[in-house]
């Protein structure tokens, strides 16, 4: 057996005694002031009074911390005024705040000069008005920003029901706009029919895909219901009175273990959340011929793909926990608490590391790969082999995890350098006869081999280098979870953005 280990980057960590003064401020525009009825959404006076009860129930969110705008009362000023009263004035270092926002997202011309294609994502406010040759009364991403600054040493959630990051490649004419009922974007005003503009709703940079070791260092959790050139939508399926966003109607009932639990252990992590709500609204755009592609995205430090998506509320560390097993099903879920390492960020995570793989990865295995030891019982001393089949061929990465949190990477290692690129359907056996040795048993022992097949040209080199594999004593849950990170950024070389092509298999085994 392979011996490894490694420290922690989540450790345990207590509550403070002072009660927290968390805030959430929810905004819901359907309606406008300024703009034609054909405009209008009827998703978000749904969608504010679901993610009201999701607060309550699964994150502890007091009635009295949640602040609501609608329509007429969601104008520019009233929301900058209640981001900065509310959610800035009204927390401290280590509370929690939530901003939710549903209803358009657009472009407008850059002022400050930082953005590359020289426009600015947007969100629309009640108040919106189609200026000589832009929007106005608008809230810019500009602004956005400067309040995340603000906002620093909090626990930050943000969930964006528009066209976030979302950009269409098409027209955006007028005519363009009439056409594509339920979207959830403004095309830019007095566009012409054969202008091609890429509009792009708000995108709330956290910095995840350039600079990946600022967003480590905060605390800052960021959803949004589509990616790069794509649309967020009202769901047309239901009837117009009925309609929620599609992102947030699948992020809500995503919260419920019966639809995400994935891997089954009793506990809905950011990881398999995002998993079931890509599914949820991909499953919508394959049924609607407007919808190119729709990828939801989370933009996250890296240590919280695995925690908990349910936020136990009010009392000590300890009532807490107990609060949040016995939410769970009986056999499973049995959690603990950490702080993750320098942010203000306390999550609840599987406290088996062999559980919580599943968690972090959040993909739902599909038999398309296949893990297999040489023998099915494995006693101390045994010699062993592992053999991994994928449906599809691609990049193999392939680890073993033990109880006590320790990872080996198994492959890509020194000793393959000729293999490349994993066939679909043709077998690879580790070690083969040309490593020139044996994997020997050593128990007793419980672990998880985890093999992941990645379909696109991903650049894992950073995170799974040759010269780990079989030598280096890794962490498993910062081991994986930098692996799941890179995996869940955005495939932006097709001609439509989309989520990374990759597969999963685990294998549980135990050596006696």
């Amino acid at each position: 057996m392979i011996r490894y280990a490694a420290a922690l980057l989540l450790s345990l960590c207590l509550f403070s005694g002072a009660a927290a003064a968390d805030r959430a401020l929810l905004v819901g525009i359907g309606t406008y002031a300024s703009l034609p009825e054909k405009m209008f959404l009827e998703g978000p006076k749904n969608d504010v009074p679901l993610i009201e009860k999701l607060l309550k129930e699964k994150h502890g969110y007091p009635a009295d911390s949640i602040r609501i705008l609608r329509d007429k009362d969601a104008t520019r000023a009233a929301i900058l005024a209640s981001i900065e009263e509310w959610l800035i004035n009204g927390t401290q270092p280590g509370d929690r705040a939530y901003l939710y926002f549903s209803g358009h997202g657009l472009q407008v011309k850059d002022q400050s000069g930082d953005e590359e294609d020289g426009l600015d994502e947007a969100l629309s406010t009640f108040d919106i008005v189609a200026g000589d040759g832009d929007w106005t009364n608008v809230i810019l991403d500009d602004e956005i920003d400067a309040m995340l600054v603000k906002l620093k040493d909090r626990a930050v959630s943000i969930v964006i029901d528009a066209c976030h990051s979302g950009t269409i490649s098409r027209s955006l004419s007028t005519q363009v706009g009439d056409a594509m009922e339920s979207a959830r974007f403004l095309p830019r005003p007095h566009a012409k029919p054969v202008e091609e503009v890429k509009m792009r709703g708000l995108r709330i940079d956290v910095a995840v895909v350039d600079k990946p070791d600022i967003v480590k260092q905060n605390g800052i959790e960021a959803w949004s219901a589509a990616s790069s050139y794509q649309v967020a939508w009202d769901d047309t399926r239901l009837p117009p009175e009925e309609r929620h966003g599609v992102f947030t109607l699948s992020y809500v009932n995503g919260h419920e273990i019966s639809a995400a639990d994935s891997n089954g252990n009793g506990i809905v992590s950011n990881a398999e959340l995002l998993e079931y709500v890509k599914k949820q609204s991909q499953a919508y755009c394959a049924l609607q011929s407007q919808c190119q592609a729709l990828d939801p995205q989370l933009e996250v430090n890296y240590a919280l793909l695995g925690a908990s998506a349910v936020s136990p509320a009010g009392g000590t560390a300890g009532q807490q926990a107990q609060q949040y097993d016995q939410q769970q099903t009986p056999d499973y879920g049995k959690v603990e608490e950490v702080k993750i390492e320098n942010t203000p960020q306390t999550a609840y995570v599987a406290a088996d590391p062999v559980d919580a793989v599943g968690d972090i990865l959040g993909k739902p295995q599909t038999g398309d790969v296949k893990v297999a030891l040489s023998s099915d019982y494995l006693k101390n001393g045994d010699v062993f082999r592992i053999t991994v089949t994928s449906a599809t061929g691609g990049h193999l990465i392939l680890y073993d995890v033990d109880k006590d949190g320790k990872a080996t990477q198994i492959f890509p290692n020194e000793a393959a350098r000729k293999v490349t690129r994993l066939a679909a359907n043709t077998p690879i056996t580790i070690p083969d006869d040309y490593y020139g040795f044996d994997f020997e048993a050593e128990g007793p022992s419980e672990n998880v081999l985890v093999a992941i097949v990645v379909a696109d040209d991903v650049d894992l080199t950073k995170v799974a280098p040759n010269e780990y594999g079989l030598t280096k004593e890794l962490d498993a849950r910062t081991t994986i979870a930098d692996i799941a990170g890179a995996l869940k950024q955005t495939w932006t070389r097709d001609t439509e953005n989309r989520s990374v092509n990759w597969s999963l298999g685990l294998l549980k085994y135990a050596v006696y």
